[in-house]
């Protein structure tokens, strides 16, 4: 029986249009094979809607993506707009659609690819086989929390002032997201906090703990952030999913990243309690190779991935896209940025076309 859905596509900026139109190439061969029907709908955001509108979220725009099971984003900004007031460059739109969409779950997945595993700076044993996957908190804590801003005491001195708060609904909401996740991976979960100091990480620690007995077929354990951190450079490998806050959450995922050495190969999602999920490339909009066939569409199509995966519950189809990002990689087939000695150096459009090949002939073998 064929499953419907209804995806919105944000091309946005820059590499966006290029990079984009793979990943539905790729969602349209895996729609067929899995007997998945995608409608798909195109509309403005960053810095095209600021051009074509005025502003970087237009309403029908936010309307559309909410009525939509899934939202396919490629990447906003660029030069062109970086003199505009703060509230009117295209990266507010992205703020604006989290906030729209009641997004506070952002997955940031870090995986090593071993066909790119020298791009890594740490030792090969050291990174080999590492899949992490970090849960991080997006609409709360010490970004969020008030009181915040720069005050002036009564002796004349300047304060600035931040405020780390979270209720409980806001730890449970973000657990179940983090169990969830985990469930669908390796069964680990690590809540990362600071509650040997932080009574805000008191509260987390204590409703995240509360939490798990929902969740017996999840092993969860606890490590403070500066643990955390130090053994993600030593022993990544020991991580499956893990849990944090905003700020916490923020340090942690980019510091994962990292571990691949290649964040232009790395997808995202953030996700709410219902509606549609954003699913995203970490890269940026690269308007300097924009329209000129150089980019990288594999993050893109990884990012498709993501939302077959965690947004339509898609699995098997999720599964045959990283496979196949995985055959071209193995045939040696390169865009300019993960380009080394002896690799076959591909344009955008090539390495979608190379992408569909390999799609297609797993079916035929």
């Amino acid at each position: 029986m064929t499953q419907n859905y209804r995806i919105t596509l944000l091309p946005g900026d820059g590499i966006g249009p290029e990079i984009i139109n793979v990943a539905v190439d790729v969602l349209k061969i895996v729609g067929k094979q899995f007997d998945l029907q995608f409608e798909f709908q195109q509309a403005l955001m960053g810095g095209a809607a600021i051009d074509a509108t005025g502003v970087p979220l237009p309403d029908d725009t936010l309307e559309m993506c909410r009525n939509s099971d899934a939202v396919l984003l490629a990447a906003v900004g660029g030069y062109k707009w970086d003199s505009l007031p703060s509230n009117l460059r295209p990266e507010a739109g992205l703020l604006g659609l989290r906030a729209g969409l009641g997004l506070f779950a952002n997955l940031r997945p870090a995986k090593i690819i071993p066909q790119l595993i020298d791009a890594s700076t740490l030792k090969k044993e050291v990174v080999e086989g590492v899949d992490i996957m970090v849960v991080r908190e997006l609409t709360g804590g010490i970004y969020f929390g008030k009181p915040k801003g720069i005050f002036e005491t009564e002796t004349g001195e300047k304060r600035g002032v931040n405020t780390m708060v979270y209720s409980e609904s806001e730890i449970e909401r973000i657990g179940r997201v983090a169990f969830e996740t985990a469930r669908k991976r390796g069964g680990k979960l690590c809540s990362v906090d600071k509650s040997n100091v932080l009574e805000v990480s008191q509260l987390w620690r204590d409703r995240i703990t509360s939490l798990s007995q929902e969740y017996p077929d999840i092993e969860l354990s606890h490590m403070y952030v500066d643990a955390a951190a130090m053994q993600l450079v030593r022993a990544p490998k020991q991580f499956d999913t893990i849990v944090t806050g905003n700020l916490f959450g923020d340090i942690l995922s980019d510091a994962a990243a990292m571990l691949t050495g290649s964040i232009g190969m790395l997808p995202s999602a953030s996700l709410g309690d219902k509606g549609p999920g954003v699913f995203e490339p970490v890269h940026g909009s690269a308007p300097d190779i924009a329209g000129q066939d150089k980019a990288n569409p594999l993050a893109q199509v990884l990012s498709a991935a993501m939302m077959l995966r965690y947004g339509l519950n898609q699995s098997a189809a999720a599964d045959k896209i990283e496979n196949a990002v995985l055959q071209v990689l193995e045939s040696c087939d390169r865009t300019g940025d993960i380009m080394s000695p002896g690799m076959n150096l591909l344009g955008c459009h090539s390495m979608g076309k190379t992408l569909i090949q390999a799609l297609e002939l797993e079916v035929r073998d």
